[in-house]
């Protein structure tokens, strides 16, 4: 057991989990996620793999016992696999309990085994629809069958698959059914989550999208019975069971239900930053003491701790006032999804 002392907020809320942005890059430019015409980060600004391992070992050291990895797409990073591979040795040491990513699933038919091969046992798959030409359309360059394979390959390689769809209202409300009987059928979990104001997106109106899960849920009710379930993912989701197709359904609702109370987890973004909340602006920057000492982790973890007690009691979203309060300059795929 280690003597240095746990990462707690100032809420008296420990720190166990954090999201790491591998990469700001993907393979598709999502509606609610990028503009089409993304402007990327200069190479030298990212984190390097090795500066990746350092960092994220570090907050291991600091009690972080859950690593998720996401982007961008994570698993168009180059050389990804060498940091799963590396990152696999806290596994084993039995400091990090679980190491995961969420992906839109168009590289795991290659990756599928390599991931299973270096301890990650459970993934999230971002996938709104099951219908060829809207998932064309809301990802702009994606193609669902390169995601579906990628889904088979996952669980062949035995991988348990989570499927996170974002609610989009006049998009896929028509298929709610669909894909939870998708999912039934295939034994994977599902979640909804709620669409939320980040980023410039031009033309894309977040209200105009906005489908509350509250409805959402009173739909699912409508056709099964719902049981409420006390357990947590280490994320945000609440769950319910359905109880004639026994699946799990988790609700992310960060503007209907305010989950801020049992917050677990910080973000790193690929350049660096630690984000104590997704829904605020405050940040540090954690680069900078990685490289000012490349012998010592002493400035690293210094400057985590500072940020920690930073990190906010809740985040500002709300739409009950017919505008998107709260709304965040910066993407999701910068911050991380």
């Amino acid at each position: 057991m280690s003597n240095v002392a746990p990462l707690i907020d100032p809420f008296q809320r420990p720190i166990s989990y954090l999201r790491v942005s591998v990469t700001d890059r993907c393979d598709f430019r999502c509606v609610y996620c990028m503009s089409e015409h993304m402007t990327f980060l200069p190479k030298k600004e990212l984190l390097t793999l090795e500066e990746l391992d350092r960092m994220c070992s570090t907050f291991i050291g600091l009690g972080v016992e859950k690593l998720r990895i996401t982007g961008g797409e994570p698993l168009v990073r180059k050389g990804i696999m060498t940091f799963f591979n590396q990152m696999s040795r806290h596994l084993e040491a039995g400091t990090l309990k679980e190491l995961t990513l969420t992906t839109n699933g168009s590289q795991l038919q290659k990756y599928a085994g390599d991931l299973y091969a270096a301890g990650v046992r459970r993934i999230n798959v971002s996938l709104d629809t099951l219908d060829d030409e809207k998932f064309a359309k809301v990802t702009r360059w994606g193609r669902l069958s390169q995601v579906l394979n990628g889904i088979d390959a996952a669980q062949k390689a035995g991988l348990r698959v989570k499927i996170n769809a974002v609610a989009l209202k006049g998009f896929n409300e028509d298929e709610l059914n669909t894909i939870v009987d998708w999912c039934a059928e295939r034994d994977m979990d599902l979640t909804f989550i709620e669409v939320m104001p980040m980023g410039d997106l031009g033309n894309e109106d977040r209200l105009d999208q906005y489908w509350s899960l509250k409805d959402l849920r009173g739909r699912l009710a409508e056709r099964f019975t719902l049981s409420d379930l006390a357990e947590r993912s280490g994320g945000p989701a609440r769950y319910v069971r359905l109880e004639e197709t026994q699946q799990k359904i988790g609700f992310i609702t960060p503007l209907t239900h305010n989950f801020c109370e049992s917050c677990n987890r910080v973000r790193l973004t690929c350049t660096g930053e630690l984000y104590m909340c997704l829904g605020q602006e405050d940040m540090a920057d954690l680069r900078a003491p990685l490289r000012a000492d490349p012998d010592s982790n002493a400035p690293l973890e210094a400057a985590i701790r500072a940020a920690i007690e930073r990190k906010p009691k809740g985040h500002d979203f709300d739409y009950s006032r017919q505008k998107a309060d709260g709304q965040m300059t910066r993407h999701m795929s910068h911050t991380g999804g």
